[in-house]
This record gives C-alpha cells, sequence and structure tokens, in this order.
C-alpha cells in the first residue's frame, strides 16, 4: 500500500495534477493503434501455396467448366424471374475477374516462396560442393605425399630382388674362392 502511495505522489505534480507516466528507454514501445490487421506471414504463405497447387489442377479447370457451363445454361434455359445474370453475361465475366484477380497474387507469392527456398538450397548445395572440392583436394594432396613417401620406402620385391643379387654375388666368390683354392692345392703351398 504504501509503495502505492508513493508512486501516485510521484506522478503528481506541485500543483497536484496528474501527469503522464514517463517512458523508459530501456524497455521496448507498447505497440500502437494499427490501421492494418496483423497476420502470420508464414500462414499466408501456405495457404497461398495450398491455392496455387489447386489452381494448377485439372481438377480446377474441370470444376471452373462445370460451373461456368451450370451457369450458363441456368441463365439462358431456366425461367425468367429465376435469372440472375442475363446474356452478356456480365456478372460471370466480372466473377472470373475477381477469381483471376486474386489468383494471380497468390500465384505469384507462391512462386516468390518457391524461388526462396530453391535460392536456399542452392546456396547449401553450393558450400556442399565447395567441401567436397576441399575435401577432394586435401585427400589428393595426402595421396601424391604417400606415393612420394613410398617412393622412399623398400618394397618386398626391392628387397628380394637385392637379397638374390647378393645370393648370386655370395655364390659366384665361393665359387671363385674354391677355383683359387683348388689352383693353390695342385700348385702346392704359396710362401709367404
Amino acid at each position: 500500500m504504501a509503495g502505492e502511495e508513493r508512486s501516485k505522489a510521484a506522478s503528481t505534480g506541485a500543483s497536484g495534477l496528474m501527469r503522464p507516466p514517463r517512458t523508459r528507454l530501456d524497455q521496448p514501445k507498447a505497440p500502437g493503434l494499427k490501421l492494418l490487421p496483423e497476420y502470420d506471414p508464414e500462414a499466408f504463405g501456405r495457404f497461398s501455396e495450398r491455392i496455387a497447387r489447386f489452381l494448377g489442377t485439372g481438377r480446377f479447370i474441370v470444376w471452373m467448366t462445370l460451373i461456368i457451363i451450370v451457369w450458363v445454361a441456368w441463365n439462358v434455359w431456366a425461367p425468367k424471374e429465376l435469372r440472375w445474370d442475363e446474356y452478356p453475361f456480365i456478372f460471370l465475366t466480372l466473377m472470373l475477374s475477381l477469381q483471376a484477380s486474386y489468383a494471380a497474387p497468390l500465384i505469384l507469392l507462391a512462386q516468390n516462396r518457391q524461388d526462396d527456398r530453391d535460392r536456399v538450397t542452392h546456396e547449401q548445395d553450393r558450400k556442399q560442393n565447395e567441401r567436397s572440392i576441399a575435401d577432394t583436394e586435401y585427400l589428393s594432396r595426402e595421396i601424391a605425399a604417400l606415393r612420394m613417401g613410398l617412393g622412399e620406402v623398400a618394397t618386398r620385391d626391392w628387397i628380394r630382388s637385392e637379397l638374390q643379387d647378393l645370393v648370386r654375388d655370395m655364390e659366384e666368390r665361393r665359387v671363385v674362392r674354391t677355383s683359387e683354392s683348388d689352383e693353390g692345392d695342385r700348385r702346392g703351398p704359396t710362401r709367404p
């Protein structure tokens, strides 16, 4: 209670008149009176896409054709007092124009939303392609480095061929030594 009395006393000036409350700059401004109704753009966009999908079907064309045939037939063959649109069918023309005037912007809105989705998808695909190219280049460099490293590593076949060469050399030396020792035995002991 005491807090309320203090706030009332603070809002009155020396003259005792009430002054308007101060606006706080650290808080958002309260929404004012708006002339246009508020709507959810996503919900409206989904609604326009549903309409555009329906307008682009054969079912819509069949229904529209049937309605126009019934309209014309009724206004031609019905009793005069039950007809609402005589021969030049001005009211039918007005209704079709009204339908077209609403359908065109809804279709354009649906196309714009699809373009936005395509743009986002294209951007994501482009980024994924860039990552794939970077990964491929990195792997190519790594494979090249491994190939260069393998050029310096002894492979099994290379070691086998080197060992075979050493075995041949050893056999040749043994043959040469045995032939020299056989010749030395025939000549007699050598003196130092």
